[in-house]
């Protein structure tokens, strides 16, 4: 299906009311809260803003891994993004598609946490790898 120039898909139904729209919604509302977590943790750095010595010392560590995780949403996920895109665009609005999205979006919430809060570079290998079959799975469907 495709969609026409007052973005409604051939179907009928608005693109904003897709069920893929709100997956690739919440990975970006998630990106933009790592955004927030980053600017936080660089706050005494670049502003002088002053946390007292426990909580800056803690910001010096978590820093580096926020940053670093930041940098993730921009490399893996591009590929989720592409593929909701082209499911959307192709009416791929099957229930597996949706639990591979989400479940996608699960993982990328997992993996952050883990990244951000642990230097345990196993657990980060098991959640990406839940992230890596569901971006898979929905290339797969889309191949299908």
């Amino acid at each position: 299906m495709a969609v026409t120039l007052d973005g409604v898909l051939l179907s009928g139904t608005p693109v904003m009311n897709h069920p893929l729209v709100l997956p690739m919604a919440a990975h970006a509302a998630m990106t933009a809260f790592l955004y927030v977590l980053l600017t936080l943790a660089r706050a005494p750095k670049v502003w002088g803003a002053k946390f007292g010595a426990d909580v800056e010392d803690l910001l010096t560590v978590l820093e580096p891994r926020l940053s670093a995780n930041l940098s993730n949403q921009f490399e893996w996920p591009v590929l989720f993004y592409v593929a909701c895109l082209l499911l959307v665009q192709t009416g791929g609005e099957s229930l597996l598609a949706c639990l591979l999205a989400w479940g996608f979006v699960l993982g990328r919430v997992v993996h952050s946490f883990v990244q951000i809060t642990t230097s345990n570079v196993r657990w980060r290998g098991i959640v990406f790898s839940i992230n890596f079959l569901a971006v898979l799975g929905l290339w797969v469907l889309l191949a299908a």
